[in-house]
């Protein structure tokens, strides 16, 4: 008898439901969620059969419900929420070959605000529905993705009073400058650090360690270091070592869009930054979050990870 030829068919990606799939999180920004989704839903009633409307309920499952929108065919994925949420799908997405859209619905929105996406939910809907795609570069330190800024020292413990702040009166932008003013009056520990940007090795002793990626945001707040993003890399910041009453001064002066170079700060332009501190690990603020991290700290550019769709 001759043998029969065993023929295998390969298994075809998922057929999604809707065109897009969104993502909410349901932690993020000051409207109430039963208020933010039926807001999202009467703008999809425009698009009939075009978008697909998914909860998280915390970040803690932001990784595992973008993954499951990715398995289930969903070719272009929409963040609803703040910087973080951002981030992270972002991170998720970056080289999957998908598209990425945004609906902001966080406390500052600078991401959303840096690529002129509007606000309001009809009108963010409008572009994803309507827009194009344009590519978008990631930072990245030691792996893990970031879109606005990174930073050691002060800023995570920042976010750790932030948090708190929320929990009792509510998010809010005044709510978060607060945080930053409580922390500031309070912190004593300076971190002694070697810094190596594009191959030039430094020293310092210093607060705060700060990898900014956004020109948006560093111009949001009247600091310098724009020109060093829109050319293609990092601008990275370091504090003056300062006593507590000259960094709740320096938080003073961020607040009022008064800092400047050289008294406030040392600018410092690179597209590979190295950083090493005396311990072997620490909290990492990215994108309004934090992570444990063991260093050294390498930061890198990812030149057009993703493509998000945003006005020209």
């Amino acid at each position: 008898m001759a043998k029969q030829e065993k023929f295998y068919t390969p298994v075809p990606e998922a057929s999604p439901p809707a065109e897009v799939c969104v993502l909410l999180n349901a932690s993020s920004g000051n409207a109430e969620n039963e208020a933010q989704t039926d807001a999202l839903h009467n703008a999809f009633a425009r698009y009939p059969g075009m978008f697909e409307l998914r909860v998280m309920e915390g970040g803690n499952m932001l990784a595992d419900t973008c993954r499951r929108a990715m398995k289930d065919g969903y070719r272009t994925i929409v963040a609803a929420g703040g910087d973080g949420t951002i981030s992270g799908i972002a991170g998720q997405l970056a080289g999957s070959g998908r598209t990425m859209g945004i609906i902001p619905q966080g406390t500052f929105n600078f991401v959303a605000r840096g690529l002129g996406i509007p606000e309001q939910i009809d009108e963010a809907i409008d572009l994803i529905a309507k827009g194009t795609a344009r590519s978008f570069s990631l930072g990245e330190v030691n792996g893990a993705t970031f879109v606005n800024n990174a930073s050691l020292g002060i800023y995570p413990q920042v976010l750790k009073e932030r948090e708190g702040t929320y929990r009792r009166w509510g998010r809010s932008r005044l709510a978060a400058h607060w945080s930053v003013l409580r922390t500031f009056a309070s912190f004593s520990s300076p971190l002694r650090m070697k810094v190596t940007v594009d191959g030039k090795v430094m020293r310092a002793k210093t607060p705060l360690a700060f990898v900014a990626r956004s020109a948006f945001q560093l111009e949001h707040f009247g600091l310098d270091g724009g020109d060093c993003i829109r050319e293609g890399g990092f601008a990275l910041f370091l504090a003056p070592d300062s006593s507590r009453m000259q960094l709740l001064s320096g938080a003073l002066r961020l607040a009022s869009g008064g800092m400047t170079s050289k008294r406030d700060f040392e600018l410092i332009c690179g597209r590979e930054i190295v950083i090493e501190t005396l311990s072997p690990s620490h909290v990492i603020a990215m994108d309004g979050e934090t992570f444990p991290m063991t260093g050294p700290f390498h930061f890198r550019l990812r030149d057009d990870a993703l493509r998000v769709i945003a006005p020209e």
